[in-house]
């Protein structure tokens, strides 16, 4: 599954990009489909995901919101009420296994990330 990740770029405190992910040829359908992100000198965490249902990092509930075109075979991640510390770059990432939906290790397909950089 090929993901391809565009809608990154700069933002202001309190701005609302929107970053995609499309699977060109592919369907998201009967996939897991989230979102990651990584600071410099950090670990990769997850901040959301859905199937059947959505999952949200703490961080990101009331803030940010995935949703999935299926016609499209395009994620989306509704980024509201930036903060300075959402600057990272945000991966899309696919799974068709069952787990864990938080852990990285769960995705075999990714995207090569967008950067979101937030500005005060």
């Amino acid at each position: 599954v090929q993901l391809v990740e565009s809608g990154g770029g700069l933002g202001q405190t309190g701005g609302s990009p929107r970053p995609s992910c499309a699977a060109p040829g592919g369907t998201f359908s009967t996939y897991t489909t989230g979102w990651f992100r990584q600071a410099p000198g950090k670990e990769r965490e997850f901040v959301a995901a859905i199937n059947r249902f959505l999952y949200y990092a703490d961080s990101v509930k009331g803030r940010f919101t995935i949703s999935r075109d299926n016609a499209r075979n395009t994620v989306f991640l509704q980024m509201n009420s930036l903060r300075p510390e959402d600057t990272a770059v945000y991966y899309c990432a696919a799974t068709d296994y069952s787990g864990n939906y938080y852990r990285p290790s769960l995705y075999p397909y990714w995207g090569q990330g967008t950067q979101v950089t937030v500005s005060s």
